[in-house]
């Protein structure tokens, strides 16, 4: 397909869901246009999702690809307690894709995401290449000065997540059931990134990347450390200690939160954040090393 039918066929796809009115132009044009609210601030993430990293051709139908990928940006707006708004979407795909069927598969499971979620996909761009890589940038929106950082956590405050820790990885391993399915499709913790900000926690982020490497990241950027409980994490079925601190991508919400402050969620308190070097973890007493993903390492 040449690439103006290519982009005609997204429009199409697109168009049942047009959202936001903020956005006032999309596909179509060089850029699109947004009209922020008065009052809000506009938080922008972006995340690469790459065959043979993140997925293989033989193992991911084009639908899991699109869900995930727009999954994963989603979730960083979970993590800083936005409202999403718009996405663009970068596609580059070998030449033995670019027939309307792979590409339809992969919008549709992208889309399908986007509606849930009250997302507008607004443009992007397409490419050859001799892989697949896709780009999302994503546009959320938060109350002036309300933004959940991962800079607040103060000595004191108590570690959260959100579900269960280990599925994907386990997932990942064994190829069948639930957790499989979540590692094909997560799900963005959209609605409880929001309600943690309207409770005041102190600092949050996304666990995409395992426990130990994630809250060490915000350990560092608050400049704290922390003390975790290995029964007290909230292991998926199945799941090992190691898929849960090391394995990734369960797109879990990370947070920490002064003593008092209830939280009104499902929820596990795993610890408590303390004064000692920055960064540095101690899982039952011992110093726990950061082995999540790092695509530097």
């Amino acid at each position: 397909m040449r690439e103006t039918l290519i982009i005609e066929r997204i429009r199409q796809l697109a168009q049942d869901f047009t959202g936001d009115k903020t956005v006032i132009r999309g596909i179509g044009d060089d850029c699109a246009i947004l009209r922020p609210r008065a009052h809000e601030d506009l938080v922008f993430t972006s995340d690469f999702v790459l065959e043979g990293r993140h997925f293989t051709l033989d193992t991911h139908k084009p639908a899991d690809i699109g869900h995930k990928a727009l999954a994963r940006s989603l979730s960083d707006l979970a993590a800083m307690g936005a409202e999403p708004v718009f996405c663009l979407v970068s596609l580059a795909i070998p030449a033995s894709l670019s027939g309307s069927t792979w590409i339809t598969g992969f919008y549709k499971g992208l889309l399908a995401l986007a509606k849930e979620y009250r997302v507008i996909l607004a443009g992007g761009d397409l490419a050859r290449f001799e892989k697949v890589v896709v780009d999302v940038t994503c546009c959320g929106r938060v109350p002036r000065g309300t933004a959940l950082l991962r800079s607040g956590a103060k000595p004191g405050d108590r570690i959260y997540v959100t579900g269960e820790l280990g599925g994907s990885a386990h997932g990942f391993e064994t190829r069948k059931g639930k957790h499989w399915k979540r590692h094909l499709r997560p799900e963005p913790r959209i609605a409880a990134g929001i309600a943690l900000r309207k409770a005041g926690i102190s600092a949050a982020m996304d666990l995409s990347d395992g426990l130990s490497l994630d809250l060490a990241r915000l350990c560092k950027e608050s400049r704290t450390g922390a003390e975790i409980s290995s029964n007290r994490l909230p292991l998926a079925s199945g799941a090992s200690i190691h898929h849960a601190l090391h394995g990734g991508e369960d797109y879990e919400l990370l947070f920490t939160a002064p003593p008092k402050l209830k939280i009104r969620l499902p929820v596990t308190e795993i610890g408590v954040i303390t004064k000692q070097h920055p960064g540095k973890i101690l899982l039952d007493g011992a110093s726990l090393l950061s082995k999540g993903f790092d695509h530097f390492s």
